[in-house]
């Protein structure tokens, strides 16, 4: 399903790419063909799924939620284990994998994340795998119905998608209901910080653009992307031109 709705949305985007002349922001070089998914999004949004996940926030204990997201999060330490491995990360991947073992079992099929007491939870994804090989992002992309990404994430979602236990799931209605609760979750855990942002920001896009952006970069690195030059240090790199020398004196 994923692979069938990303394939749409790069097809999509090379032929409004082509066609558009406006001038190109350098990261968000479709943002003509973004910004019209992003508004397709955001009416799905305010439509169907928020209304839903508020619903789900006050018919379900915090008990029920602790144990949804500790679910999803035991589902989600498999990737990670997988691209620890990926990136030479071997003593994380070997904490990861300690997670989905302890919190599978202990945990009661990842309900209760006991592992949390002494493994550090990670996050890496198939996106990052190939940043920290060196990939770059690509343009910015938004994909319908499932948000922010770029060309890069976009093959990143591809690649996970090869290990992740939803989607090899055979029996299709478990399957969907999987990826329906899991989206539902995501979103109610969205809830409590929408205000803030509605509140405080006048170009909503071109702030999830950038926090999305910013974020994937610090996951990349660990937390410690590289400093970009300030323009007064790029000026001062700027190699000068040699003088002449001037003529003797008589």
């Amino acid at each position: 399903m994923n692979f069938i709705r990303i394939f749409i949305a790069l097809a999509a985007v090379a032929l409004t790419g082509c066609a558009s002349t406006r001038p190109l922001n350098p990261v968000d070089p479709f943002e003509s063909f973004n910004r019209g998914v992003y508004t397709f999004n955001d009416t799905l949004d305010k439509a169907v799924v928020k209304p839903v996940a508020q619903g789900y926030n006050k018919v379900m204990p915090e008990t029920g939620k602790s144990m949804v997201i500790n679910f999803f999060s035991n589902l989600d330490d498999v990737i990670v284990t997988a691209n620890d491995l990926l990136q030479f990360k071997f003593v994380q991947a070997f904490s990861d994998g300690m997670r989905v073992l302890v919190n599978s079992t202990v945990g009661v099929a990842g309900l209760v994340d006991v592992a949390s007491m002494n493994l550090e939870k990670h996050n890496e994804d198939f996106g990052q795998t190939l940043g920290y090989w060196g990939v770059k992002n690509g343009p910015y992309l938004v994909v319908p119905i499932l948000g922010p990404s770029t060309i890069r994430d976009s093959v990143g979602d591809i690649g996970d998608s090869q290990v992740s236990l939803i989607s090899n799931t055979k029996h299709v209605r478990t399957r969907n209901q999987l990826y329906l609760t899991k989206g539902i979750k995501r979103r109610a855990q969205l809830l409590e910080n929408e205000s803030l942002l509605d509140g405080a920001v006048l170009d909503r896009y071109a702030f999830i653009r950038d926090a999305y952006l910013q974020r994937r970069e610090s996951l990349v690195y660990d937390g410690n992307p590289p400093q970009e030059p300030s323009e007064d240090e790029s000026l001062d790199n700027e190699p000068t031109a040699p003088t002449e020398p001037s003529p003797a004196a008589p």
